[in-house]
């Protein structure tokens, strides 16, 4: 499939341009102009890179691209190195970030949701397109027996702040680094909040506004939208594609 036709596809599929973004959404480094075989994964390292050069990769799909905001726009050192690679192996650089979130179906909250029987009912956020989403667990669970289950499915132990001492029936999740919406979850009375990272300041929230909180990790809370992805490109269209998960505690 050409390039072209590629970028048409995700960008009906994702819609980025319904949503304000930290980095651009779509094609990040220009490769081959045909797309056959792709590589998903959830960053962009050359950890990732060095494994889709091996497989024989065109294209990287990615959740974590490059040129964030706020980050230097000289292209030296690691950066240098990792673009070097692509232009070199004539690999094309997609990066999909809050489209791939937030999308119903594929996107990490969506997929999140399934691995962990939540039952999404609505954004956290007024309006269109919020990056938080809430809901209710289908069985209500104790908080160890919450935090058991993300072990056991994650296969990474969540750290867990849960103040409430009652069973959790309602819950807002959003991953990757979306720790700052707990005040907003607690705002609204929901009895437990999700996502793949913490701050100090997390914990005193989770304990003042007696709201269960859990961290999963921001790596392995977002592995599952870029696989989905994957696949479906794969099922509909019959890409080669392979997902491979370079594993990151954080």
């Amino acid at each position: 499939m050409k390039r072209s036709e590629f970028i048409h596809i995700l960008s009906q599929l994702l819609q980025p341009s319904v949503i304000k973004d930290f980095a651009p959404n779509g094609l990040q480094v220009e490769g081959a102009e045909t797309v056959h075989k792709i590589v998903t994964g959830v960053t962009a390292s050359q950890a990732l890179i060095d494994a889709a050069i091996k497989l024989g990769a065109d294209t990287i799909l990615v959740h974590h691209g490059y040129f964030w905001k706020g980050e230097s726009p000289t292209i030296t050192g690691m950066k240098k190195r990792r673009i070097t690679s692509l232009l070199t192996n004539d690999i094309n650089l997609f990066g999909y970030h809050l489209p791939l979130d937030i999308h119903p179906e594929l996107g990490n909250n969506a997929q999140l949701a399934k691995l962990l029987d939540m039952l999404p009912e609505g954004g956290l956020e007024s309006g269109a397109n919020s990056v938080a989403v809430k809901g209710r667990l289908h069985t209500p669970l104790t908080a160890d027996e919450f935090a058991q289950k993300i072990a056991q499915v994650l296969e990474r132990k969540p750290l867990v702040c849960a103040p409430r001492g009652k069973k959790i029936e309602t819950i807002a999740w959003c991953t990757g680094g979306g720790q700052g919406y707990i005040d907003l979850a607690a705002e609204q009375g929901i009895d437990a909040y999700l996502t793949g990272e913490a701050s100090e300041q997390t914990i005193h929230s989770a304990r003042e506004q007696g709201i269960d909180f859990f961290a999963a990790g921001h790596h392995a809370t977002e592995r599952y939208g870029i696989k989905a992805l994957g696949e479906f490109l794969a099922g509909e269209y019959g890409f080669d594609v392979t997902f491979i998960d370079i594993d990151n505690p954080v």
